[in-house]
């Protein structure tokens, strides 16, 4: 799998690299009337991802942080139900005999 991923990401950089060779252009952009930014083309298209990209990424971190915690309480959950618990009523009903045993017979006086 992470020769796959090794092979996405090299073909991403390759056409990242040919796009920023056949595009090496100044662009102005305006941010505010009084306000001009010369830069060129491939920068600014690579900005623009990154922006995009960032909400994105953050829901994805928080999703992924909201399951795994939930994962865990579940699995806590779980662990808890299936290991008997030790209480102290446990414990003194599993060392007394039973109740046939505790009853004096009719032979012993």
């Amino acid at each position: 799998m992470s020769v796959l991923r090794t092979i996405f990401w090299v073909v991403v950089l390759a056409a990242l690299a040919a796009f920023s060779v056949a595009n090496w252009q100044p662009v102005e952009v305006r941010i505010w009337e009084g306000l001009l930014l010369e830069t060129k083309l491939p920068a600014l298209v690579m900005l623009a991802f990154l922006i995009g990209l960032l909400p994105t990424w953050l829901l994805y971190r928080a999703t992924r942080w909201r399951l795994q915690r939930r994962i865990a309480n579940l699995e806590t959950q779980l662990t808890a139900r299936a290991a008997p618990s030790l209480t102290s009523t446990n414990l003194e009903a599993a060392r007394s005999p039973t109740l046939a045993d505790d009853q004096p017979t009719s032979e012993n006086p």
